[in-house]
């Protein structure tokens, strides 16, 4: 099937890629984020910029909505330290009137289905141990979220208009996006670099040992269309995950390979504070390669705080796992798995030939 998608936070990283994969597959595609979302020229799409917490910009854009049949809303506020903002109040009342605002805008659109984006904090991941593994019919847990907020809008917004929805759970989104608040492969690539011009080692820079989960953004942005125009997707929840696990000391040697590295023995690093303190040195490599003139927090956005949160960066034990189960996706018809390798490989390769990342 196809229609007429609106991608909301078009510019991040699973916004990017639904804007990829719709177009792709036929659909009109647009596009709401303030800066265009960095796509290949084959690309068909139409950008909206729009500040999604200017309440009167978002209504000035709602003509622009006419024919929109579906959405999928991946806009995210997260505040500048990422881990501790994930409980403030602000940080939950803010997405909650962003996604009221693109709500209220879409009411006179002929909306059929809207594609929600949550994650493993549904499970209450950075409050508590999760139930292993986690499943999309446990019961809501019980803290405070701004997913609940969104959702609890959703289901009564469905319920007005009558039209089908579906939230996805993605775990550890990995992609190309660079200057976003939870993406990984910016940051690796950027410790690469500094550690090669530095002549450092290029160590594991995380705590204890354990076993975690990813995702390809590319198989989270089919799932999307996927949940578009499927009926065993309309009103429920689905994990997604690259269908394995892996460990972060696995999966190092591979990153040192792929970035020209050697791999070395554990080097702990708050990446936070180590990367900072050589924004000159990566200021001299992008003059030195002629890369895009990024400086060093434009490169990173806030996923370097993400790095030390999955990293497990300074804890003295092993977190405790936090594994979702991907079942009742796959038994719904979505089976699409990948390899969590190449997927690494692939992105720290695509970001060198965009000009992000120094060769190798």
């Amino acid at each position: 099937m196809t229609g007429t998608v609106l991608v909301v936070g078009a510019s991040g990283l699973v916004g990017a890629a639904c804007v990829a994969e719709f177009a792709a597959a036929g659909w009109r595609v647009l596009a709401v984020s303030r800066r265009a979302p960095e796509a290949a020229a084959e690309v068909a799409f139409q950008h909206l910029p729009v500040d999604l917490r200017d309440p009167a910009a978002v209504r000035a854009a709602a003509g622009r909505f006419a024919e929109v049949t579906h959405v999928v809303y991946a806009a995210v506020f997260e505040k500048p330290d990422l881990v501790r903002g994930w409980r403030e109040p602000h940080q939950m009342a803010i997405n909650l009137a962003m996604f009221q605002s693109v709500t209220e805008a879409l009411r006179s659109a002929p909306v059929e289905h809207l594609t929600l984006l949550q994650g493993t904090k549904a499970y209450g991941v950075h409050h508590h141990p999760i139930r292993v593994p986690a499943r999309e019919r446990h019961p809501r847990d019980p803290h405070q979220n701004f997913y609940w907020l969104q959702e609890d809008h959703l289901r009564a917004v469905a319920r007005e208009r009558d039209l089908s929805w579906t939230v996805l759970r993605p775990q550890l989104v990995v992609g190309p996006t660079h200057g976003v608040a939870m993406n990984l492969p910016p940051v690796i690539g950027a410790y690469a670099a500094i550690c090669r011009a530095e002549g450092l080692p290029f160590g594991f820079p995380g705590g204890p040992s354990y076993v975690t989960q990813a995702v390809d953004v590319r198989l989270v942005a089919r799932a999307a269309r996927w949940a578009a125009g499927s009926p065993a997707a309309r009103g429920e929840h689905f994990n997604l995950t690259n269908g394995e696990v892996f460990g972060w000391r696995d999966l190092w040697p591979a990153l040192a390979e792929e970035s020209g590295l050697e791999p070395a023995p554990d080097t702990p690093r708050r990446l936070a504070e180590f990367l900072p303190a050589h924004a000159a040195t990566w200021d001299r490599l992008v003059r030195r390669h002629g890369l895009r003139p990024l400086a060093l927090p434009a490169l990173l956005g806030a996923s370097h705080h993400y790095a030390d949160f999955h990293f497990a960066t300074g804890a003295r034990t092993a977190p405790p796992p936090a594994l979702v189960s991907t079942v009742k996706v796959s038994q719904a018809g979505f089976t699409d798995t990948w390899d969590t390798e190449l997927s690494f490989r692939h992105w720290l390769r695509a970001l060198v030939d965009r000009g992000v990342l120094p060769p190798g």
